[in-house]
């Protein structure tokens, strides 16, 4: 019965997708339409829009399976991204927006290439973004077991269909598709935080958040004493330094270039405040379905796939068509986070590396006319080519969803933010090679903390890749010559 409601749900949702996407081709005549939209949108749907993309389906199922595997360590999670991430979003988006507006520029790399006068940093940050494979592969993995474990396909069937749904509308409609869409994702998403949280309540509460909680705690701790503990010794959260280096990373979080180039597209600077405080109401909302996984352990104990917890639950505890709409929220879930990222991508190669760089220094020699329309068509190709790779990277799926998502943001915040922060904080533009030092040095720092080992935290080793990325910045800052105003 869930797998029948599943189809005519996720129809039904297609079918409005589709329709905006429509609409959204209409719109995308420019390469700064299909980046930006024009940078012409209101407060209101980029503010929905920016929570849908800080919301994955990796969120949606890999939250709550830390949360179903680790217990209520996992809440540091939830303080970290309601606190740190606004509290990035507010201190970047306006020096970002105030910027960019005679800048004009399109994306992260191209914002930052532009800032500090670098090439080097432009294409370097630029291809940086190719991390973000890791977390579009945990998208497409997000969507492909849906598919499987509510739908009855293959794995590697749902694996093509999602990736297929994504790459088809993205590439037709641009970031307009992928703002418009989102917004009416996160109205679905939040409403489903609110439902999975109060379900709780009702399953295993009386009515009553204060005995939920307790009842949900003794079960827990009838199981593993160790769910119940504030350092969980087994999970990301093992000690206060993990929970630093969370922090760290959830502040870069809103430096995140699928983010970033919301910012890009808000058309009036006094909307900014209205836009993040939509956001934070939005993603307060949506963070509750962390509780799902708490729930699902209580309710469905056992399970060999953590991310699988909250599909579980629903199915365990909701009327079939309520289990089947969670599942197509985080099938949109998927979507709304997988194609801003597809869109950044692509403008790395066509505007980024091709306009900026190619065209400007005359490598390529075309008109300007001539060079948008070049540059559309190779953000429509970058989407396929980039649609192909990630699905790659999770023909089988990984152990936790989340982990590789971060893969993608850590690597991204380790080499950019930075920049980002001394153009923020900085009295005095810095030296372009102060910031290509330390897009290096971050970068560099943060594969070496992976590979070797010494923090065991994927959240955590992006957040201390991302500080060394900082540090080195303000140092270099003073090391190397500041470029001289021109009169």
């Amino acid at each position: 019965m869930v797998s029948t409601y599943l189809w005519v749900l996720f129809t039904l949702f297609m079918l409005i997708m589709v329709g905006v996407s429509v609409y959204a081709a209409r719109k995308t005549k420019t390469m700064e339409d299909f980046a930006i939209s024009g940078a012409s949108l209101g407060p209101y749907v980029l503010g929905l829009s920016l929570a849908a993309t800080l919301f994955s389906a990796a969120t949606f199922m890999g939250y709550p399976g830390y949360s179903y595997a680790w217990g209520f360590s996992n809440l540091w999670l939830y303080l970290a991204i309601f606190i740190s991430a606004p509290l990035g979003f507010i201190t970047i988006a306006k020096t970002v927006y105030k910027q960019n507006e005679f800048q004009k520029s399109l994306s992260l790399p191209d914002w930052l290439g532009d800032y500090y006068n670098s090439d080097f940093l432009r294409v370097g940050s630029g291809l940086i973004m190719l991390f973000n494979l890791f977390y579009i592969a945990a998208q497409f993995s997000a969507g492909a077991q849906i598919f499987q474990n509510m739908l009855g396909l293959s794995y590697h069937t749902g694996l093509i269909a999602i990736a297929v749904i994504v790459v088809g509308y993205v590439y037709v409609g641009g970031s307009y598709a992928d703002v418009y869409t989102d917004a009416v994702q996160a109205v679905m998403m939040a409403v489903t935080g609110v439902i999975v949280f109060v379900s709780g309540i009702i399953f295993f509460g009386d009515g009553s958040i204060t005995s939920t909680l307790k009842n949900v705690s003794d079960n827990l701790a009838e199981q593993d004493g160790k769910l119940l503990e504030v350092f969980n010794p087994e999970s990301n959260y093992y000690a206060i330094s993990a929970i630093i280096g969370l922090l760290i990373i959830q502040f870069s979080f809103s430096a995140q270039p699928q983010l970033f180039n919301k910012v890009l597209s808000l058309k009036h600077k006094k909307d900014l405040r209205k836009m993040i405080i939509v956001y934070i109401v939005a993603a307060a909302m949506c963070l509750l379905v962390l509780f799902g996984g708490l729930y699902a352990r209580v309710a469905v104990p056992g399970l060999e796939a953590a991310d699988l917890a909250l599909l579980e639950y629903v199915e365990w505890g909701f009327p079939a068509i309520l289990a089947a709409f969670v599942a197509v929220v985080i099938l949109a879930a998927a979507l709304s986070t997988t194609d801003g990222l597809f869109v950044v991508m692509s403008t790395v190669f066509a505007n980024d590396i091709f306009k900026k760089v190619l065209v400007k220094k005359g490598i390529v020699k075309v008109s300007e006319e001539k060079a948008d329309k070049i540059a559309l068509k190779i953000s429509r190709i970058a989407v396929l080519g980039v649609g192909v790779i990630a699905a790659i990277l999770v023909i089988s799926p990984p152990p936790f969803l989340a982990d590789l998502m971060w893969v993608g943001i850590s690597g991204v915040s380790a080499g950019t933010l930075g920049p980002i922060m001394y153009a923020v904080f900085g009295k005095k533009k810095a030296s372009p090679r102060a910031a290509e030092g330390s897009m290096i040095i971050g970068m560099a720092a943060y594969l070496v903390i992976v590979f070797t080992g010494v923090e065991s935290s994927p959240l955590a080793a992006g957040g201390w890749a991302t500080a060394i990325g900082i540090i080195s910045m303000f140092i270099l800052a003073n090391i190397f010559k500041r470029p001289v105003k021109a009169s």
